[in-house]
């Protein structure tokens, strides 16, 4: 396993109609890096957004699709996507505020 520094765990929020939803319940989606074990995927968030609280993680792998152009045949990157359940007294993460 790789060492992963908080910073690197965390590539970006995943922003669809169903995560915006969830946001009113305190879920929030991110992508992640494909190495990172839900207890860094929580440090990360704790750290990178002041006053948040994890309450669990789930997180979902992805491989990489098969592409094909020509007679070359090749893989896109594998990729993980981590859904981050914050507790109730929790605040808010800024980054999502105002969509």
């Amino acid at each position: 396993m790789a060492d992963l520094k908080y910073y690197d765990v965390i590539k970006r929020p995943l922003l669809t109609e169903k995560s915006m939803n969830a946001m009113a319940e305190k879920k929030y989606t991110f992508l992640v890096h494909p190495d990172a074990t839900k207890n860094q995927i929580a440090d990360a968030v704790e750290k990178m957004f002041e006053g948040t609280k994890v309450a669990k993680v789930n997180t979902v792998n992805y491989d990489g699709k098969t592409k094909r152009r020509g007679n070359t045949f090749g893989k896109t990157a594998k990729s993980k996507k981590a859904y981050v359940q914050l507790t109730a007294d929790s605040a808010d993460i800024e980054l999502f505020e105002g969509l």
